[in-house]
């Protein structure tokens, strides 16, 4: 099944709807047309198989990466969300490459997920690679640092937190400042008093002002 979920996204291509997909991503990726209910269902198979294998077949989430469609890239990234809590912490540098790889805010947010993940059941791993990322010259990268917080609530580590935004303080690029923004909202959904004070003591680019105030 692993080998045929290939012929199978192709067989089911729509073109047309394809172009339409490909516009909205700015023609970054090609596309099959799969629309996200479509492909969960064409893949619902093979990723129930996938999920009882030990570990992360990683051989296999090449494989997909390696495919120029982007409902590909989306497969691997939705098995990982999959199979999260069977990771460990020497999957992080191979989460990490995806990250870099075939980059866009819909791949990036789903696997800085993951890396939530990881990271609430291994904290170490804030000091030994998140905060290298922090400052990564790749601006993806330091999005997921930013973000991958954002479903922690109480267990959010706000002095990570903290060094993460003030750390990209004065970047032009919209995605740093919009996940800036977005962390700091969800953050003040458990406490909008810290929220308001981090505002008082940081110039945060007024898109990540806008996000951020939205609860408070």
């Amino acid at each position: 099944m692993a080998d045929t979920i290939f012929r199978i996204f192709r067989e089911s291509a729509d073109p047309d709807r394809a172009q339409q997909m490909a516009a909205y991503m700015r023609n970054k990726f090609e596309f099959l047309g799969l629309m996200r209910a479509d492909r969960d269902l064409l893949q619902k198979e093979v990723l129930q198989s996938k999920k009882a294998l030990p570990a992360a077949d990683w051989e296999w989430i090449s494989q997909l990466y390696d495919q120029p469609e982007r409902e590909f890239h989306m497969l691997a990234v939705d098995y990982l969300r999959a199979i999260r809590k069977k990771l460990t912490p020497e999957d992080l540098p191979k989460i990490e490459a995806l990250i870099r790889r075939h980059s866009w805010w819909d791949s990036v947010d789903a696997l800085s997920d993951v890396v939530g993940t990881l990271v609430k059941k291994y904290p170490f791993l804030l000091g030994e690679a998140l905060t290298r990322w922090v400052t990564d010259e790749n601006f993806w990268i330091r999005r997921a640092a930013i973000i991958h917080q954002l479903k922690f609530k109480e267990e959010t580590d706000r002095e990570f937190l903290e060094f993460a935004i003030s750390s990209n303080l004065g970047s032009k690029e919209f995605f740093i400042n919009k996940a800036i923004g977005w962390a700091l909202r969800q953050y003040s959904r458990t406490d909008a008093d810290w929220v308001r004070e981090f505002l008082t003591r940081y110039d945060l680019a007024p898109l990540s002002v806008r996000e951020a105030s939205k609860y408070i």
